[in-house]
């Protein structure tokens, strides 16, 4: 990759730019490592998001760096990065997740930033500078991760039922929620391993493109520390909003509803890191949910709302790209 001559001041503002989308990526995404062990009141919110926090920040002694390699090289062409790129990703990630914060949609900010980054890139330098495979892989895992979430959730579900097929509901229910506090950790390992990466793959880009370290060396390690600081601190103040609509809209649940649908999704969320694949937790969560909800009866799931949210995860890399076509443009005025 040609460096490009960025001011010392720009790395600064786009790396802390950066570490606002990671903050707002763990505030925006609490809801899924958390919701439903608050829904079912196995935990209070407060103990709820500081647990998930913890394990967010655990993460980095757990996973490879393997989703930040997959972000940093493997979705758009290194060549064409520069700070206006990395500006126009940015800002329209940022945007798409303060719109569905507000509005307590669940949403992808994962995708946002991918949608990003493509808008970015195909701004600058049409659809040639796009990395087919790894958008490819990006888009498949937008399918993939929440029906595998689903069929999780679903088959936890059942085995939990076979399993204490011949307990007393209190029983179950006693069980039910020493085990959620397991899942919900697992959960939020998952995410923090999955999530922070995506930041610690646009600032590691930024960094090469600015000649200020080299694609085939280590990721610096205050790069990796920092984003894994804000996302834990972003969870920790956590987003009530959205905690509600994930916790008891989609479907009423249990604790032992709650703990099939968190093991479910922290399964395909340890699998999918492994792989180096970016997806979605909202995503892998939601299709949990509804996978846990549906071996009731599929008059459980509320369909309304699942469908609304369906919507925002189509909307979300079409706005993002949009957004961030824009604001390239604007970048090479502004910065």
């Amino acid at each position: 990759m040609e460096t490009v001559n960025i001011g010392l001041g720009v790395v600064i503002f786009l790396v802390v730019l950066a570490l606002a989308f990671d903050f707002m990526n763990g505030f925006h995404d609490a809801a899924n490592a958390i919701a439903t062990v608050v829904s079912t009141r196995v935990l209070k919110p407060h103990t709820a998001v500081m647990m998930a926090a913890f394990f967010n920040v655990v993460a980095i002694f757990v996973f490879q760096l393997k989703v930040a390699a997959t972000v940093g090289k493997g979705t758009i062409d290194p060549s064409i990065i520069d700070h206006y790129v990395v500006f126009g990703a940015l800002v329209g990630a940022i945007a798409w997740n303060v719109i569905t914060w507000y509005y307590g949609i669940p949403s992808s900010s994962s995708h946002a930033l991918i949608g990003g980054l493509i808008g970015a890139a195909l701004a600058k330098a049409g659809p040639g500078s796009l990395v087919a495979s790894g958008v490819l892989k990006v888009v498949a895992f937008i399918f993939i991760s929440p029906l595998l979430g689903m069929a999780l959730g679903t088959l936890m579900m059942i085995l939990v039922s076979w399993i204490f097929s011949r307990s007393t509901p209190r029983r179950v229910d006693n069980w039910s929620r020493r085990l959620q506090l397991v899942s919900a950790s697992a959960y939020a390992l998952g995410h923090g391993g999955n999530d922070a990466q995506k930041t610690i793959g646009i600032i590691w880009m930024l960094l090469i493109a600015a000649g200020m370290t080299q694609s085939d060396a280590p990721i610096p390690t205050w790069v990796v520390i920092s984003c894994y600081a804000a996302i834990g601190l972003g969870t920790a103040f956590g987003g009530w909003r959205i905690i509600k609509l994930m916790g008891q809209k989609i479907t009423k649940l249990r604790p032992v509803g709650g703990f099939c649908a968190q093991t479910g999704g922290a399964i395909t969320l340890f699998l999918a890191t492994a792989l180096g694949i970016p997806v979605s937790t909202t995503h892998t969560i939601t299709g949990a949910i509804v996978g846990v909800g549906a071996t009731q009866k599929l008059s459980a799931v509320r369909w309304g709302i699942a469908g609304t949210i369906v919507w925002a995860w189509i909307l979300t890399i079409p706005f993002s790209a949009l957004v961030a076509a824009l604001f390239w443009y604007l970048g090479r005025f502004i910065l």
